[in-house]
C-alpha cells in the first residue's frame, strides 16, 4: 500500500499550484473589465500584480537553468535597486491582458516543473541569499500568496475564508519565521541574540509553533495576521499579534519575508 500524498501544509509545491491556480480564477471570473482595477498596493492594479507573478517566475526559472543569464538580471536590479521591481512588471503588463496570462501560466508551469527536477541539496542563486529548491518553492508560495491577496482584497474576495489562501499560510509563517535575522539585516540593524517563540493560531483553533518553548521572547496572534505583517499587508497595529519582550517587539516591527529592500509597507488602518 503505498503513502498517501502529503497534505498542501506539508508540500509546498501542491500549495503552490492550487494557489496560483485560485488566483488565475479570480482574476479570469472577473473578466476583462477589472484588469486594471486598483489594488491596495500603491500604484499597482491587477494588471500589474499578475505581470510581477508572471516577471518573477521566468525570472526563477532563469536562476535555476542559467545562473550566468540570472546574474544579469542581478546586475540589472542593483543599477535600479528601488525601481527594477516596478519595471519589470510594468514592461510584461504593457503586453496586455491575454498575453500577460498566457505568460504567466506558461512560466509558472515552467517553475514548477524546475523546481521538482532541481538536485533538493542545490543552492539556487536569488537577489536574497541563495535557496534551495524546497525553499525557493515555499519563497514562490508566499510571493504568490502575498500579490493574491492584494488582487482579492482589490476585487472583493476575502481571503480569511478561502481554502487556497488559508492552505498556503504554513508556508508563508514558516518563512517569515526563518527570515527573522534576514529582516534586520535588509534594516541595517543586527538582529538580537535571542531566540524567539512563535505561536500561531489557524482558523480551526490548532497552533503553528516555532521556536524554543522556553524561550523569554514571545510572538502570539493569528496566522493570517502574521502572513499579512511578514509580507507587509498589514500595519502591526492592525493585527491581534501579541509580543512579550523587547527583542519581539523589535521583530515585529521589521519583519519581511521577501527578499530585497525593505517596502514602506501599510498604514494603520489601510486594512479594514
Amino acid at each position: 500500500m503505498t503513502n498517501p500524498p502529503p497534505s498542501e501544509s506539508e508540500d509546498p509545491h501542491a500549495a503552490l499550484a492550487t494557489l496560483s491556480a485560485r488566483v488565475d480564477e479570480l482574476v479570469e471570473t472577473a473578466g476583462p473589465d477589472r484588469w486594471h482595477t486598483d489594488t491596495p498596493a500603491a500604484g499597482w492594479d491587477v494588471a500589474m500584480q499578475i505581470a510581477h507573478l508572471a516577471w518573477t517566475d521566468e525570472v526563477s526559472v532563469t536562476a535555476i537553468r542559467d545562473a550566468d543569464a540570472f546574474q544579469a538580471v542581478v546586475d540589472t536590479a542593483m543599477a535600479d535597486p528601488t525601481g527594477f521591481v516596478d519595471a519589470g512588471a510594468t514592461e510584461v503588463a504593457a503586453s496586455g491582458r491575454d498575453e500577460v496570462l498566457a505568460r504567466w501560466r506558461l512560466a509558472r508551469g515552467e517553475l514548477a516543473d524546475a523546481l521538482k527536477a532541481a538536485d533538493p541539496g542545490e543552492q539556487i542563486p536569488w537577489f536574497g541569499p541563495p535557496m534551495r529548491p524546497k525553499s525557493m518553492t515555499t519563497a514562490r508560495v508566499m510571493e504568490t500568496w502575498a500579490h493574491g491577496v492584494d488582487v482579492a482584497d482589490a476585487l472583493g474576495v476575502a481571503v480569511d475564508t478561502d481554502p487556497a489562501f488559508l492552505g498556503a499560510l504554513p508556508h508563508v509563517a514558516r518563512l517569515g519565521w526563518k527570515t527573522r535575522g534576514f529582516a534586520y539585516q535588509m534594516n541595517g540593524l543586527e538582529a538580537p541574540a535571542s531566540e524567539v517563540h512563535l505561536a500561531l493560531t489557524r482558523s480551526d483553533g490548532t497552533v503553528l509553533e516555532f521556536g524554543p518553548d522556553d524561550a523569554q521572547q514571545r510572538v502570539t496572534g493569528p496566522i493570517l495576521d502574521f502572513c499579512l505583517l511578514v509580507t507587509q499587508r498589514v500595519h502591526l497595529d492592525d493585527t491581534a499579534l501579541e509580543a512579550v519582550g523587547e527583542d519581539a517587539r523589535g521583530w515585529l516591527r521589521v519583519a519581511q519575508a521577501f527578499a530585497g529592500l525593505p517596502g514602506g509597507g501599510r498604514e494603520k488602518g489601510a486594512r479594514a
